[in-house]
């Protein structure tokens, strides 16, 4: 009976058949170990002259890294490890050979690790933090479809910018430009004036010349949008979703998050209701540190870094600047100064995870920001229509889905949270 690993824990006392790879292999004496893994997870299968046939015991010198193998044997508990299952093997195939695998247990460089991305994800680690990211990536589904909210698909050629102008991948169009979405938020108001709360999921692009560890060119958001919300209930559904994502989390991948050897106490403090600051306090506390920033300006990563040392959850800042963010986002009816934005900092250096605003809904000051940003305003034709035919409250917010793959599984480095990143200057494998 073939089984996978993961299912081992139902089979207790039975025979089985495991199919998958050598992770590694070691002899002594009159027991060899070989460390299974199948894609499900790891299981070490021990070969006991005696108690496996002749021929596997001797052949097992001729198993390398990667192989990929046929083990049959009896599945038991591992009495050093509650909770963990071992195969008494009986006998091994070789179904197909690996000679002289590149990536060993010595230290390689990243340019080497990236370059061979597509055998790396094998790695322990790279195995752990995808499975992380597959969880994260249903819970964030989960959770906006438990309320209600429908899932519409945006577009990834776009005719016009969303975020300025100066990160737009061009490309032609037939006989027309066009450019790779920075976002789907402008579809996604769209659709919220037809489904009332909506979310879009998927790849977005950035042409930021920027190698730093938290950015990516190509990268997933999550871009809810729910019609009839102010501020401060985007800041609400924000708080409930990222709670909700990271308790999920350390529920249902306990194991790969114990092999990140992340610390899951600093992620259990996420709970209940974070901080809310405005940008005003939060350029004081950066003033303190740092009195060269200046009033006025937006953050940057040691900024950011400032604001959430002060805390051990995520952090709301609001209110930024009018003049640093884009045309869409609607104004402080009490001070034109500032606009009903917010970013979400995670704690622990992580940076921003979440920006999102209320929206303007009145056409002739969305017309004069348009103008005012150097927009034409012929490539928001249709999106000026959401305002000519029953304008209405509405507020969303972007999370960036691979930087909160990077502060769950506790990841130095952005390029570890997608199986094959896109980095400036980096576009293989």
């Amino acid at each position: 009976m073939q089984v996978s690993i993961s299912d081992l824990k139902d089979h207790v006392g039975q025979k089985v058949e495991l199919k998958g790879w050598v992770y590694n292999s070691r002899s002594s004496g009159k027991i060899k170990f070989l460390l299974l893994r199948d894609g499900s997870g790891l299981c070490q299968c021990i070969f006991f002259r005696g108690e496996c046939d002749q021929n596997s015991f001797e052949n097992f010198k001729d198993l390398s890294q990667e192989a990929c193998v046929r083990v049959v044997g009896e599945v038991r508990a591992d009495p050093r490890n509650p909770g963990t299952f071992e195969l008494g093997a009986e006998s091994f195939e070789i179904l197909s050979g690996s000679v002289d695998y590149p990536i060993s247990p010595k230290e390689h460089g990243a340019d080497f690790l990236l370059n061979h991305r597509h055998l790396w994800l094998r790695s322990k680690k790279q195995w752990a933090t995808v499975r992380v990211r597959s969880e994260i990536k249903k819970a964030i589904i989960d959770f906006f479809d438990g309320r209600g909210f429908t899932n519409t698909d945006s577009p990834i050629f776009t005719p016009n910018a969303a975020e300025g102008t100066t990160t737009l991948f061009e490309t032609q169009y037939f006989d027309e430009k066009a450019y790779l979405a920075q976002t789907g938020q402008l579809y996604a108001e769209a659709t919220a004036a037809a489904f009332g709360k909506v979310y879009t999921f998927g790849p977005t692009f950035r042409a930021e010349k920027s190698k730093t560890r938290r950015h990516l060119i190509e990268f997933w958001m999550v871009e809810p949008e729910v019609a009839f919300a102010d501020l401060n209930d985007n800041i609400q559904l924000a708080n409930e979703m990222t709670e909700y994502i990271v308790q999920r989390t350390i529920k249902n991948r306990a194991e790969e998050l114990r092999i990140l050897e992340r610390d899951v106490s600093k992620l259990e403090k996420v709970k209940g209701e974070f901080p809310r600051i405005h940008y005003k306090e939060a350029v004081e506390m950066i003033q303190k540190e740092n009195p060269d920033f200046v009033d006025g300006n937006d953050f940057g990563a040691p900024d950011e870094a400032i604001i959430s040392s002060k805390f051990d959850t995520p952090v709301f800042v609001h209110h930024f600047p009018t003049a640093i963010k884009a045309f869409y986002m609607k104004e402080d009816p009490e001070d034109s100064k500032y606009c009903l934005s917010v970013d979400m900092l995670a704690p622990e250096g992580y940076g921003e995870l979440i920006g999102g605003s209320q929206r303007e809904d009145n056409i002739e000051i969305l017309d004069a920001k348009i103008k005012a940003h150097d927009l034409n305003p012929d490539d928001f034709a249709w999106y000026r229509d959401l305002r000519r035919y029953g304008s209405f409250q509405h507020s969303g917010f972007g999370m960036g889905l691979e930087r909160t793959v990077a502060w769950i599984c506790g990841t130095p480095h952005i390029r570890e949270t997608i199986p094959f990143p896109r980095m400036y200057g980096r576009h293989y494998p």
